[in-house]
């Protein structure tokens, strides 16, 4: 997620604003199943988790698509449910740790949320996608630096 944060930045996480679960407190409670006050996050919102295949890990992505929800990148443009974000070109820049063109969007959510996105201007393998359909109890995550991203489009 560059330019919103950076390698070494520290940030505050609310672990408790999805719900409580067992492992929500410092001691085990086996009479709680499931979670206590579920909530589902909304697009836009950045979570913290931990990777399936690398749990020392911890990712911080934006939520993009939730329970049912189909998304696809089209072009290096987002899709969901059929329908393209919307776009507003920031500026363009150069990349000092790798030389690569870089363009700066501001990218508006179907829920009105609004945030910056990096593209990287020449064609990527990333640029275009299938059609992911969110399952059911789940979201799906993309990092700000789309083209320089482990998120959904990997984790699945």
């Amino acid at each position: 997620m560059k330019s919103t944060l950076l390698v070494g930045d520290y940030i505050f996480v609310s672990k408790y604003s999805y719900g409580y679960s067992r492992y929500s407190f410092p001691f085990y409670l086996p009479i709680i199943k499931g979670r206590i006050f579920p909530k589902t996050p909304k697009p836009g919102d950045v979570v913290v988790f931990r990777p399936p295949k690398d749990p020392g890990l911890h990712y911080i992505k934006r939520v993009i698509g939730i329970p049912g929800d189909k998304v696809q990148i089209i072009n290096g443009f987002l899709y969901i449910n059929g329908n393209k974000m919307q776009y507003e070109k920031v500026s363009d820049f150069i990349d000092e740790d790798d030389g690569k063109a870089i363009c700066r969007y501001l990218e508006t959510l179907p829920n009105g949320n609004t945030h910056e996105v990096l593209d990287d201007i020449q064609d990527s393998p990333l640029d275009n996608t299938p059609v992911y359909t969110v399952p059911e109890d789940h979201v799906f995550v993309l990092g700000d630096n789309r083209d320089n991203s482990r998120d959904s489009r990997f984790i699945t």
